[in-house]
């Protein structure tokens, strides 16, 4: 649909990145308007994970980079950059990041701008950060973290400095940074993010570094988040109805490639001007996204889809404000919660359901469902605005067989200093190891 277009100006996240002296070297291949969680839907063809080097001249054994920030993740675990940047609506930064063993950053919700990126979702849609290692990230996302006042979504600025102080406090009561003890930290254990569809070498990486945490003295807590089991529902209609939405603008005529209907079509109908040019220029899984999203808006759908997701979407926000021991800031109801409720800090869990998997075992087609079911442990975080930092723990040695693993820190809102401190100490176990 955007074949041959060429903005006219720099994104905010861009402009920001080359003030500060950043050299922007390309482009990446993603999914198309970001909708994808296997990096498949593009004009460009299919991202193959770069990890193994063995795998580059076959076909057969290319595994996927993941989706829908694949071409971003592959670049930074290629060593072709320092660091990348990509879209987050319900995954999209974590997933490829655990795939390719790097980082990936979804921040909080309105702290990083979003001017300059063309949307898919409006209100769940992140700028995320890729990177080989999480202070390089952390670097990047403290460029990036600033008031835009171009940006409709951004966070004010009292509302930033009231989170940061609150996080800045809970930081040095804990004071891990300067001691190899992590007393005082409390890491929440989400009993729902373990679906039957989690491979077992996943859940066994993660449990390596709940060990590691405990004996350095962290506390251990099984929470419940109880919504979770909806999450994926939610998202998919919610997202796809603002998507239907969002992208009714690429009709060729005011915006996109425009497609001359063919001989005898009645144009005084711009039905059918529209249909030519849309059909023509979306792919097939924005398409889908596209009709689901105005389906679930139509009068007939609209109490019993869209409204029923919004409701779901408020209870996964209140389970996570129960477990956390800091406040939502940036709810306007926070939900008050009984002190004997469990309280803590971040919570941790698998960022993937499986390891990256063959491009030969996926399919674009309509019938198969397993690219969307990678988004289950992702997209919670998302419908809460919450930042999460998905982080390798195993080692993506190129002349190795095994592939990479990538475990989940979650926060509350705000909470992205937190978030990535706790993300070093995860980093540092697997380094050590």
């Amino acid at each position: 649909m955007l074949r041959g277009f060429t903005s006219p100006f720099d994104a905010t996240v861009v402009s920001l990145l080359q003030d500060s002296g950043a050299d922007v070297i390309g482009k990446t291949n993603c999914d198309e308007f970001g909708m994808g969680s296997l990096n498949i839907h593009s004009c460009h063809g299919p991202v193959w994970n770069p990890v193994n080097q063995d795998c580059a001249t076959d076909s057969l054994e290319a595994r996927s980079a993941g989706g829908s920030s694949g071409g971003s993740a592959a670049a930074v675990a290629a060593g072709l950059c320092d660091a990348a940047l990509g879209t987050d609506t319900g995954g999209s930064v974590r997933l490829p990041a655990s795939y390719c063993g790097v980082v990936g950053l979804k921040p909080s919700y309105g702290l990083i701008s979003r001017w300059g990126v063309v949307s898919y979702a409006d209100s769940l849609d992140c700028v995320g950060i890729l990177a080989s290692d999480v202070d390089t990230t952390e670097r990047i996302f403290h460029t990036l973290a600033v008031f835009d006042a171009l940006d409709p979504t951004a966070a004010p600025l009292g509302l930033r400095k009231e989170v940061y102080q609150s996080t800045e406090k809970r930081l040095s009561s804990i004071n891990f940074a300067k001691s190899n003890s992590l007393e005082g930290l409390r890491v929440g254990i989400p009993q729902e993010y373990f679906p039957s569809e989690l491979s077992t070498e996943i859940i066994q990486q993660l449990r390596n570094v709940v060990s590691e945490l405990r004996l350095r003295g962290a506390m251990i807590i099984p929470i419940s988040l109880p919504s979770t089991s909806y999450a994926l529902s939610s998202y998919y209609v919610l997202a796809s109805a603002e998507a239907s939405s969002n992208l009714a603008r690429y009709d060729g005529v005011q915006y996109g490639s425009y497609v001359k209907p063919p001989p005898g079509t009645d144009i005084t109908k711009t039905s059918n001007v529209y249909a030519q040019s849309r059909t023509a220029g979306f792919g097939e899984e924005v398409q889908k996204r596209i009709l689901l999203g105005t389906y679930a808006l139509s009068a007939d759908a609209f109490d019993n889809y869209f409204l029923q997701a919004q409701r779901v979407r408020q209870l996964i926000k209140e389970d996570f404000n129960h477990v956390f021991a800091i406040p939502n800031h940036y709810s306007d109801s926070p939900v008050m919660t009984s002190s004997k409720s469990p309280k803590v800090d971040v919570l941790l869990h698998p960022s993937a359901i499986r390891t990256a998997p063959l491009l030969n075992e996926v399919s674009s087609g309509a019938s198969d469902l397993s690219a969307y079911v990678q988004d289950v442990l992702t997209v919670p975080a998302s419908l809460a605005g919450l930042p999460a930092l998905s982080v390798p723990v195993k080692d993506s040695d190129r002349e190795s067989e095994r592939w990479p693993v990538g475990i989940s820190v979650v926060g509350q809102w705000g909470t992205d200093e937190m978030v990535l401190a706790i993300g070093k100490v995860v980093q540092d176990l697997y380094r050590e190891s």
